[in-house]
């Protein structure tokens, strides 16, 4: 059991003043078994008005508008949340009974079409083909992890926000979402439905207690074989007790931290700052 304070700044500065500024914000995290939420907020910079709702995957969704000149927008999330040591799952469905089990679930059958971001080079797929011989799902998933593990680097600034999985195994370079991205894909195409998780990740292998580190926004995966399993396949490691949970979706575009629209500026800049520090 470990308890994390995580304080994510995060916003936009303009060239000129904004006139109205509509978004949603996912930054909260979710509340379930094996996370604990003692406490969440979003301050918001301008004020206006907003409303919290889930959406469609269960997120924790805020939405948001500032209708006064702006220069800046300014958001921080500050949130403790307990990450209990539930079991990471022990998924033993043969490939017979996940076919039987997806037409029978709206969940399964959502997470296991590919989309534009998600749908895997024939490289990729060719390599998925041969690792589902002689493997259950679970260890086929494994497998595909740890592939695409081995065989991409992580580097930031090559790929963008806007990237797609083929072009990240193309450059055989990216970042955490790339991973996701190429993992999901990988795992769809052997008919494995999968999961984009969004959330924080401890930077430490053993976070040292109230020290504060700069944290940062991550991605990781969740696939179904029989149980709902995590798996981290940027850092090659199961989705445990460093990884805080914010919402789930088909992929990036489901699940992005903040979105929206504004009037006025013609320039943008983000602005992104994650701290995180281990309380218990």
């Amino acid at each position: 059991m470990k308890r994390y304070r995580v304080v994510h700044r995060t916003g936009f500065k303009y060239n000129t003043h904004a006139v109205a500024s509509y978004n949603e914000a996912r930054m909260l995290p979710i509340r379930d078994e094996n996370q604990i939420v003692f406490s969440s907020k979003l301050e918001i910079k301008p004020k206006g008005a907003n409303f919290e709702f889930q959406d469609y995957f269960d997120t924790r969704v805020v939405f948001f508008e500032a209708l006064e000149p702006h220069l800046e927008l300014s958001i921080l999330s500050d949130s403790l949340v307990e990450l209990r040591n539930g079991k990471s799952g022990d998924p033993t469905a043969s490939w017979k009974e996940l076919a039987e089990t997806i037409p029978t679930r709206v969940d399964l059958t959502e997470y296991s079409a590919q989309t534009k971001r998600t749908t895997p080079p024939a490289e990729l797929a060719k390599f998925v083909h041969k690792a589902i011989e002689g493997f259950t799902p679970h260890e086929a998933a494994i497998a595909i992890c740890k592939h695409i593990y081995s065989s991409v680097k992580y580097q930031h600034g090559v790929t963008g926000v806007h990237s797609i999985a083929s072009e990240a195994w193309k450059k055989k370079v990216g970042v955490c979402q790339d991973f996701a991205h190429l993992a999901l894909g990988a795992l769809r195409a052997a008919g494995i439905p999968a999961r984009y998780v969004s959330g924080y990740l401890h930077p430490q292998l053993e976070p040292v207690l109230h020290e504060s580190v700069t944290g940062e926004s991550h991605a990781w995966v969740e696939w179904f074989a029989g149980e709902w399993f995590a798996f981290d396949p940027t850092n090659d490691v199961v989705a445990q007790d460093r990884h805080i949970i914010v919402g789930r979706g088909r992929d990036y575009d489901d699940i992005a931290p903040l979105k929206g629209v504004f009037a006025g500026a013609e320039v943008s800049e983000l602005l992104v700052q994650v701290e995180i520090t281990r309380e218990l």
